[in-house]
């Protein structure tokens, strides 16, 4: 029986890339899935890809030419009703959802590295439509640093990442690697375009990353913050038709496309970006780990070590979240306003605690809250497990998601916030 979910595919064009792995073989079922589900599905095969599935099986279930050749002279010379190319641009510009099942470690790294040398990275890379990736791999390229990198700078530019599932692999390993479940995919499918330009048009400003307070000419103070989840919800919001700017701490991710990124480096620095921008915001998502204290005096020289215990001298920064709730409050409208707590506790609840305490004093419209000491949640990492807190409201506590899907999870509450606003 087809979940009412997949129904919502109806209509809906669809481009799934096949790259070359053994897991190729399951791109079949998934073509029958979004199929049934009323999308229009064009497929586009790698060279690879076809030493494992046939164009005929794909040509097949999805009742369209399968596009595998960009060289094809044909497809590049014909023309639509209005004139218009039917190769790989106009794949690229019809294109709703792109998404790659399976994704092997070589088209992800192609992909990340921006690179158009086939079919299928050329209709990626020139395509403004969301990009999923559903990984499957041997286990140990999946956790190899190098392909860690490429989908952590995949994800902040917006692209979603389903899977991979861990067990046996067709390798003889065991581990994480295995392509998810193609019901799975199709529902991943149908969660992305659900939320396509839900927030077009919609000014939200997003904060990310740390601040640095100088300690000394070449010293600062700071904290372990990537500026992943801040990049994440930024990303999201511009999938999601939303027009974005983005403060930055100071961070090594590229600029989310189609978001304007403002840097700055310390906390006060961040606070004058956010409140000369957040008046004409309908949202404002506070991501960054903002430092609470800064150096009350900065050294204008490096500090040399003189083998005796050094005192510094603290001051607090100022409240960024606390200003914008009072101007919202003097003025007596603002934007809608979402904070995060990064905190460490344990099972005593000291984690729920501080985040009720907080939402309660900040006086914000939502918290999200996490524990940055469990493992696979909080810094550096591209998963999180967190809890959504909000006035009036038992907190929504979610599983461990990646960091686009909890940015996902925010904005879906954001949006049903604005649209009873």
């Amino acid at each position: 029986m087809l979940s009412s979910m997949l129904m919502s595919l109806a209509g809906r064009r669809i481009v799934l890339g096949v790259s070359g792995g053994i897991a190729a073989y399951k791109s079949a079922e998934l073509t029958r899935l979004l199929v049934k589900g009323g999308a229009e599905v064009q497929v586009v095969m790698t060279a690879a890809a076809e030493r494992f599935i046939t164009r005929l099986t794909l040509q097949t279930l999805s009742g369209r030419k399968v596009a595998a050749d960009l060289f094809d002279l044909d497809a590049e010379a014909e023309r639509d009703e209005s004139g218009g190319p039917v190769g790989h641009i106009r794949i690229a510009d019809r294109a709703e959802l792109i998404v790659i099942a399976p994704a092997t470690a070589n088209v992800i790294a192609r992909l990340a590295a921006g690179m158009a040398d086939d079919l299928l990275t050329t209709v990626a890379l020139a395509t403004r439509a969301p990009l999923l990736l559903a990984p499957a791999m041997n286990v140990n390229m999946w956790g190899h640093p190098a392909t860690r990198e490429n989908v952590a700078r995949l994800v902040a530019r917006g692209a979603e990442i389903v899977g991979p599932d861990a067990g046996d692999l067709a390798c003889g390993w065991v581990g994480a690697g295995r392509l998810v479940q193609p019901a799975e995919i199709a529902e991943a499918c149908a969660r992305r375009l659900a939320r396509s330009r839900d927030l077009d048009g919609v000014p939200i400003l997003v904060t990310a990353g740390p601040t640095h307070e100088a300690l000394d000419p070449v010293r600062f103070l700071g904290n372990r913050s990537t500026g992943k989840m801040g990049y994440a919800v930024a990303a999201a919001a511009a999938l999601r038709g939303a027009r974005v700017t983005l403060v930055s701490g100071p961070v090594a991710l590229p600029a989310p496309a189609g978001v304007e990124r403002v840097d700055v480096v310390s906390a006060r620095e961040m606070r004058d970006a956010v409140l000369e921008r957040s008046p004409a915001a309908r949202a404002v998502v506070m991501a960054a780990a903002v430092s609470d204290f800064r150096p009350s005096v900065a050294a204008e020289s490096k500090l040399k070590k003189s083998g005796a215990p050094l005192t510094l001298a603290l001051e607090p920064n100022p409240d960024i979240l606390v200003e914008l709730v009072e101007q919202r409050r003097a003025r007596g409208a603002g934007p809608l306003l979402c904070g995060f707590a990064a905190e460490t506790g344990d099972a005593s609840g000291d984690v729920e605690h501080h985040a009720r305490e907080k939402l309660a004093r900040k006086g914000c419209d939502l918290l999200v809250a996490n524990d940055v000491s469990e493992p696979g949640s909080g810094f550096a990492v591209d998963t999180n497990r967190a809890t959504i807190y909000a006035p009036d409201r038992e907190p929504e506590r979610l599983p461990r998601l990646t960091k686009l899907e909890l940015a996902d999870r925010i904005l879906d509450r954001l949006a049903a916030l604005l649209s009873l606003a």
